[in-house]
């Protein structure tokens, strides 16, 4: 399944488990164009290989098989996701000191 809900705030991993209490930091910080728990989201999916011969033969991979290391990996990725917010909004609204030799050199 593993589907999100930003508004609410939800990740729901499958019929049974479900994370809330996700921060909206999370959401905003991002990797390129999309969040860090949007990427995990993506990886971890169960996908059904197009081609028939790798379908039969190759495709083992169970989401059931990977829930507890994907739930660590969520609550790490949330940690480090907020915390970076933190940490940028406290550098965007810091007052600039301006830097005499650095003023010097320009």
């Amino acid at each position: 399944m593993l589907k999100a809900d930003k508004d609410a705030g939800t990740i729901t991993l499958d019929s049974e488990t479900t994370l809330s209490g996700i921060p909206e930091a999370c959401w905003d910080y991002k990797l390129g164009n999309r969040s860090g728990l949007e990427w995990i989201l993506d990886q971890y999916k169960e996908k059904t290989p197009k081609d028939p011969t790798i379908r039969e033969k190759f495709n083992t991979y169970k989401f059931a098989d990977y829930r507890e290391q994907v739930i660590d990996l969520i609550t790490r990725v949330t940690r480090v996701s907020v915390e970076t917010m933190a940490i940028t909004e406290a550098m965007k609204a810091a007052k600039r000191e301006s830097n005499p030799e650095v003023v010097a050199q320009e």
